[in-house]
């Protein structure tokens, strides 16, 4: 089965560990449409699949590539030019000066480990859900 029929399969109980995530989120340094940005380059991947030892686990490698919309992000969704994760519009400008905002060499670190934090409580829930062997067989075919 391809990675994309069990990933497929997921959807529903993604949307439901999403509305579980929330407080995750909320709690972190990224507004939620932020987030929603992250997850785009996210892909899941079930790794050691045939064996007790699989765990799900997001795969990062393209975050890099979507870490520098994150700030325009907030500026479109607040006009003022702040989020809750900058010092507003004086930071703004500063970035579009090239200032060095030390606070963004921390964000990528911190979206993998959001991503990370969020595949293992996906990974649980299909667990409790009893879904877990089903798709580790479905990924492994």
């Amino acid at each position: 089965m391809s990675t994309r029929a069990w990933q497929d399969r997921i959807v529903g109980d993604r949307m439901t560990v999403d509305q579980e995530f929330t407080d995750a989120v909320e709690g972190s340094r990224f507004s939620r449409q932020q987030w929603g940005l992250i997850m785009t380059a996210v892909e899941f991947e079930i790794h050691h699949s045939g064996d007790d030892s699989a765990r799900l686990v997001a795969n990062t490698d393209k975050l890099p590539h979507v870490m520098g919309e994150l700030d325009d992000i907030d500026a479109r969704t607040n006009p003022m030019g702040g989020s809750d994760s900058d010092g507003g519009v004086i930071d703004s400008l500063r970035g579009l000066l090239g200032g060095n905002d030390s606070g963004n060499d921390e964000q990528l670190p911190a979206a993998e480990r959001l991503a990370e934090e969020y595949a293992k409580r996906l990974q649980t829930h299909l667990e409790e859900q009893g879904k877990w062997d089903e798709i580790r067989a479905a990924a492994r075919d």
